[in-house]
């Protein structure tokens, strides 16, 4: 079977490695070193394919996942109603904020949906107001209620 030429390309040692990332990352004086170790690579194969994993879009992130609020600070999700028409202005805005983890576009009345992280609870209620102020638009605030881990692992 042909391969589609808009797929990126990653090799079996590429699968290996995204693999095994996602059990976990070593917490340790030289953490490349070590899951180079376990690999078989050497620590500069690990990082050289760690990025070209990430310029060629095949991972989109690669590092840690902070627990905001154990850590002092806040986080929510909200969600705008942006007519049409305005909603590449308004995005504009919206991702203009640090603050704005990632933002995306939803099927939906509310159709603009996004993530704030901020250093303390105070400092998220001032990012949606100056949200609100710079769109001219409600933006609603959808703090969590209940956390769930969900270990979610993609064989590569």
């Amino acid at each position: 079977m042909a391969k589609n030429v808009f797929e990126p390309a990653y090799d079996s040692i590429d699968a290996q490695l995204i693999n095994f990332l996602q059990e976990g990352f070593p917490i340790c004086e030289s953490p490349y070193q070590q899951v180079a170790t376990q690999l078989g690579l050497s620590e500069n194969e690990v990082l050289t394919r760690l990025q070209t994993l990430l310029d060629d879009g095949i991972i989109s992130r690669f590092g840690p996942l902070y627990h905001a609020e154990r850590m002092g600070g806040a986080l929510t999700l909200a969600a705008i109603k942006v007519p049409p028409e305005q909603f590449e202005q308004v995005t504009e805005i919206v991702n203009a904020f640090a603050q704005v983890a990632h933002n995306y576009a939803r099927n939906h009345e509310l159709n603009m949906w996004f993530v704030l992280a901020t250093e303390t609870q105070q400092a998220l209620e001032q990012t949606l107001v100056d949200i609100e102020l710079q769109t001219g638009l409600r933006v609603y605030n959808m703090p969590k209620l209940n956390e769930y881990f969900v270990g979610l692992k993609l064989e590569a």
